[in-house]
């Protein structure tokens, strides 16, 4: 069957009533099936190294010129990433498992007995772009928290994210477990993720993870429950005490280390104190990054470009940070307050109280002190691999791990009791 002469209605609840099947399957898996599943997936990633190349390979020359080589750095996959893949599959094999866990325990004057489990949400739709390695993180982690999941990669990466699957399913397959646990969206029109987004009898939540444009899309088309993945408009601050050198350090390590991940650095805050001196190191440092500045900083260093009305909002995805001058914290914060994502922001600075009141008024999902905003990653934080960085305020906030993809259930127990 072809893309085209897919229905896609019929496609989307068949996909939807299979993984709602397989996530009742996975409500009485062991965790030792779990893990052998997801063990087995990773060999069969290695093993199927020259495929899955050979794979991305079309995936590339179908976007070669017409997208951005930030964009082609995303979508590429070689083996040392293939491998990279493949181990964090192992490293989530090896996290405790978070289904079961008792979060809470209580007695009631009647003899009643509650406990707050740890339970599985169920079905998750994730809808990503261009990062073919989205679909073995997310379908890895959702297994292991016992959710079955419907992956709908974006078209870019289709031939790249169905040998992912289909390596998966495999892993699956070899531990008892049921194939549709792990399923993608076999064809690229456009019409399959509103049909995801409306899916309410199958699907129990929708994780977007892509640009603002997908994401915004999502926010308004679903009518299931959604868990957002903002951009990354990245702030890094250089305050007045900051060691310059560490500073100027880190936020190239924040802004170059890899452009395309949406905690990069994007704008640079830097308090007017230590301007004169450490935007020349900057860019001394950053030959490779072009600059767009606030008439301060302009006036200081002419290699940086004059800064448009909407850079500031920019999440650049590329070799390319803003640069305000600031006059002190207070209008540090005010300022990344106005311009943030609300997904990961730091202070450079050897002033804790300074970096204390950054750290607490700083709204963001992730803030940071002395440190790149690139660590804002669920491997970084201990987690494992992670399928996004939520940057909302229910549910779930920052690294989406195992345990954010599990929601809970009481469990009462009594000896006869009845209600007065």
């Amino acid at each position: 069957m072809t893309d085209q002469s897919i229905d896609v209605q019929t496609h989307i609840a068949q996909l939807g009533a299979n993984a709602r099947a397989a996530s009742r399957a996975l409500l009485k898996a062991t965790t030792d099936e779990k893990n052998r599943a997801i063990t087995e997936a990773a060999k069969a990633l290695r093993e199927a190294t020259d495929e899955l190349i050979e794979a991305n390979a079309k995936d590339i020359e179908g976007v070669r010129g017409k997208k951005p080589d930030s964009f082609i750095d995303r979508l590429m996959l070689d083996e040392e990433r293939i491998a990279a893949m493949a181990d964090a599959l192992d490293q989530i094999a090896t996290l405790p498992d978070p289904v079961g866990r008792n979060l809470a325990t209580f007695e009631r004057p009647n003899g009643l007995k509650i406990e707050r489990i740890a339970v599985p949400i169920g079905v998750i739709g994730m809808i990503y772009e261009s990062r073919p390695n989205v679909g073995a993180d997310a379908s890895a982690l959702c297994l292991k928290s016992g959710n079955a999941v419907i992956l709908r990669g974006g078209s870019e990466s289709r031939h790249s994210t169905r040998v992912i699957v289909a390596c998966m399913q495999a892993g699956l397959a070899s531990a008892g477990l049921p194939r549709e646990a792990v399923q993608t969206v076999r064809t690229t029109a456009r019409e399959a993720v509103a049909e995801l987004l409306r899916s309410v009898e199958y699907v129990d939540l929708v994780i977007p993870r892509g640009g603002r444009s997908l994401v915004e899309l999502v926010r308004d088309q679903a009518q299931v429950p959604t868990l957002l993945h903002l951009d990354g408009n990245c702030h890094s601050y250089i305050h007045a005490a900051a060691d310059l050198d560490k500073a100027v350090s880190v936020i190239r390590n924040a802004k170059l280390r890899r452009t395309g991940v949406c905690g990069a650095t994007e704008s640079i805050v830097v308090d007017q104190a230590v301007a004169e001196k450490v935007i020349p190191k900057l860019i001394d440092a950053m030959p490779e990054c072009v600059f767009r500045g606030d008439e301060a900083s302009t006036t200081i260093d002419n290699r940086i470009e004059r800064a448009g009305d909407d850079d500031y909002s920019t999440e650049y995805l590329d070799a390319m940070a803003s640069i305000k001058v600031v006059a002190d914290l207070r209008d540090a914060i005010d300022f990344v307050t106005e311009h943030s994502s609300g997904h990961t922001d730091a202070i450079l600075t050897e002033d804790e109280d300074a970096a204390r009141a950054f750290l607490t008024e700083i709204d963001s999902a992730v803030v940071m002190h002395n440190a790149s905003t690139q660590f804002s990653d669920g491997g970084e934080f201990g987690m494992g691999a992670e399928i996004g960085i939520a940057t909302g305020k229910m549910h779930a906030r920052g690294p989406v791990g195992l345990e954010q993809l599990t929601s809970f259930k009481y469990v009462v127990r009594g000896d006869g009791q009845v209600r007065p």
